[in-house]
Formats: C-alpha cells, structure tokens, sequence
C-alpha cells in the first residue's frame, strides 16, 4: 500500500448514557450531519423502550440488541480460475459492530410507523427478542457462510 492507515478517531461518549456505542450507534443514525436530530430520534426510541418494559433500562436492552443481531462470518467473493466464490470469513470487531449497527438502523426505516423513534424502538425490541429484520439478516448471513463452508479452503 501507498498510503499509510488512517488514524482510527475516539469517539465521544453520549451525553444521557455516557457510553461509547450509543454515540457510534447515532453517528450511523444520522443523515447529513444533524447529529443533534439523530440523538433527539435515539433518546425517543430509548423512553418509548423504557415506558413499555417493566424490568431493566432501555440501555440494557439496546446492548443485547446489538448482540443479538451481531454476525460471526460473513461471506465474501472471490474469483477462483474464472469462477466466483462465495468465501466464508471471520469478521474482525469493529466491522462485527459496525455491521449489526447499520442493519439495525436500514431495517428500523422500513418499518411501518409513525416517527422514526417508534420504529426504531420496534426494531431494537424485536431484536433484543431475537426476531425482527435485522435479526433474519444475521440468520441469512450465517446461513450463507453454512452453506458455502466448502469453499472456506479459498480463503486468503
């Protein structure tokens, strides 16, 4: 490579939680910049989660959430004397997180709704539940790598 790496940026923590994820959670959240409306959707979605639970913090939940819908493997294309595979491989943390975080949000906006801090709290429900539409996508996701483990001797 030309360039060197470019340096990874901290991230500051959020203001309501003081935590690190929840602040990497809204900077995906956000669209053009308004970081303010992004917090304003996430802190929404948060006290609609925490009227509706009786047991436990909306922070809780929004961790195992992100666990919940947190994929393993994933597959990745590779060309093999003219043929494209599909090569299973591991993925590293901040992709893993990353990953999970951005599913999350795209299936919360296709969700039907009134505001997007009420899908937002249906999604981050279902997938604390294990179910939802970002959850179906780990599942898919980890299917997709099973069913092509044969191949997982192309790896790079």
């Amino acid at each position: 490579m030309r360039k060197t790496k470019a340096k990874r940026r901290p991230v500051m923590p959020d203001p309501r939680y003081n935590d690190v994820m929840v602040s990497r959670f809204v900077n995906n959240l956000m669209l053009s910049g308004k970081k303010s409306t992004a917090y304003t959707i996430f802190y929404e979605a948060m006290d609609i989660i925490e009227s509706k639970i009786e047991d436990g913090s909306g922070l809780e939940l929004f961790k195992k959430a992100v666990e919940n819908v947190t994929p393993q493997v994933e597959v990745r294309s590779r060309r093999v004397g003219g043929s494209t595979f599909q090569i299973p491989t591991e993925i590293r943390n901040s992709r893993k997180l990353s990953q999970a975080m951005k599913w999350m949000i795209s299936y919360a906006r296709r969700r039907n709704g009134k505001s997007m801090g009420s899908k937002l709290a249906d999604e981050l429900m279902a997938a604390s539940r294990e179910e939802g539409g970002a959850f179906k996508k780990k599942e898919d996701t980890h299917r997709m790598a099973e069913a092509n483990k044969a191949f997982s001797h192309f790896r790079v």
